[in-house]
């Protein structure tokens, strides 16, 4: 398995990225990030995937502001100035921005010999855009997860939920046992979205963990609910990726 610092091509620049390519390899992941950015615990998570033989891609979805960082997920938030900058990160890198990144990622893969079906997994405000990506993008992308995403059925022209219709790949949700990004009746118009759509889904609520469980570099970070995370995606990805 190689490690690749690569850049990609956009039509807003050039957005760094890091791939994990096992020899072979011909389905791919995209990895959409948290809030903090691309760090060394998310290109630790791209390197275990691709442990699983896929080539495993994990963009800087906030290449556009150029350098930034590196902030410590456990304390970014308690520091104003730290915080207003990545809201306005967050706030200026929209779906649709992300949406048209994601065919550059794909061609990226597909540059470098990943012709295969393609995965998008997304955490905090990554699990809206691996949705998004899914509809964007379907003969790709064949499966689609978030976790302890945010703002995944709201009153937004580009929530998720109002794309299930384009859908075509299996879908994971797994949320936070309480999250106000996420709450209950968002969960509830998510899923009658895409049952209505007939999307081939599972949405799973892990009770006891919070809002940013599974990120390794996060104050929240829960072992067995990490872990139980990549039991749940690695067998997504076996069942839509590998048939």
């Amino acid at each position: 398995m190689s490690k690749q610092k690569i850049r990609i091509d956009t039509a807003d620049g050039v957005a760094p990225a890091t791939l994990f390519l096992p020899a072979g390899a011909k389905a791919g992941v995209i990895l959409y990030m948290d809030a903090f950015g691309v760090r060394p615990a998310f290109e630790e998570m791209g390197e275990r995937l691709s442990g699983h033989g896929y080539a495993v891609l994990v963009p800087d979805l906030f290449y556009r502001y150029g350098s930034y960082g590196p902030y410590d997920a456990k304390t970014a938030f308690a520091n104003e100035a730290t915080a207003k900058e990545i809201r306005g990160m967050i706030g200026g890198t929209s779906q649709a921005m992300t949406v048209a990144d994601t065919g550059a990622f794909i061609d990226a893969l597909t540059m470098r010999g990943i012709t295969g079906p393609i995965a998008t997994s997304g955490y905090c405000m990554g699990g809206a855009r691996a949705l998004n990506a899914a509809a964007a993008y379907p003969d790709r992308i064949h499966a689609a997860a978030s976790f302890h995403g945010g703002n995944l059925a709201t009153d937004a022209e580009d929530s998720p939920h109002r794309q299930a219709g384009r859908i075509k790949a299996r879908v994971y949700v797994g949320s936070a046992g309480v999250d106000k990004s996420f709450p209950p009746e968002q969960s509830a118009l998510l899923v009658e979205a895409l049952r209505t759509a007939e999307v081939d889904h599972v949405l799973e609520n892990y009770v006891g963990c919070a809002h940013g469980w599974v990120i390794p570099d996060h104050n929240v970070y829960n072992h067995a609910g990490a872990e139980r995370h990549w039991a749940r995606l690695t067998t997504l990805l076996g069942e839509t990726l590998l048939v």
